[in-house]
């Protein structure tokens, strides 16, 4: 088996234990594989033995790995995405994660209606306040979230974060309580009555206390194809 497989695996058995650990049920969690500046190669190796979610961070890169890998693949939009790149990923996109703006969701919801689509996204909130990222804050998400609710062309389906690196897993745990708990706060307010309320959160450094704390969807990258050279 190769290195790419077995660490896969590894990240799968995680999920198990974390699952587990959380009372929950490890199928009802999506892992979305990040597959970043890797090539083609490593990402179809995975599809090979039936991994079909994964995530992009940026347009141009995302668009020209659609054109080249299968297309059942389901694609997920996880960085910060600039409203003249929409018309280039509205389409092929299962779901944008980072909608961190009133503004961006209005272009979503523009261009979706031009192309009688609805667009499933997530709403990212800066949990942490971090300064170099993006997001709505947990005071002003509810007030953003009732305005972007009735833009037509698009499908709030829950909320994502991205909380700060570290070394200690638990030192994130406070943020995916708390985005929980906005969570909550919405549904006990009425503003969001679907089925389902899904949760973005948690990378390699975090995943496992994520998912104990109700993560739906987990991003990870380095864990399983190993870390990135930007050069």
């Amino acid at each position: 088996m190769s290195e790419l497989l077995e660490n896969i695996k590894d990240v799968e058995k995680n999920i198990d234990m974390a699952a587990e650990k959380g009372a929950r049920y490890s199928e009802d969690i999506t892992l979305i594989a990040v597959s970043k500046t890797k090539p083609i190669e490593m990402i179809q190796e995975l599809y090979d033995i039936g991994y079909r979610d994964f995530g992009e961070n940026y347009v141009q890169e995302l668009a020209s790995k659609m054109d080249a890998l299968p297309e059942d693949i389901r694609w997920h939009m996880i960085g910060h995405l600039q409203t003249n790149k929409i018309k280039y990923i509205i389409d092929k996109v299962y779901m944008i994660h980072s909608v961190d703006s009133v503004h961006l969701a209005e272009a979503i919801g523009k261009e979706a209606r031009k192309r009688n689509m609805t667009v499933k996204i997530l709403l990212e909130v800066n949990v942490a306040e971090e300064n170099t990222k993006f997001g709505f804050t947990s005071a002003n998400l509810e007030e953003n979230f009732k305005e972007i609710n009735k833009i037509e062309g698009i499908e709030v389906l829950g909320l994502m974060t991205s909380a700060p690196y570290v070394e200690n897993a638990e030192e994130n745990r406070q943020y995916f309580v708390q985005l929980r708990s906005l969570m909550v706060d919405l549904k006990d307010k009425g503003l969001y009555n679907k089925n389902r309320f899904f949760l973005s959160m948690g990378m390699t450094c975090d995943y496992t206390v994520a998912i104990e704390e109700g993560a739906d969807f987990v991003r990870v990258g380095t864990a399983i194809f190993g870390a990135r050279n930007y050069v």
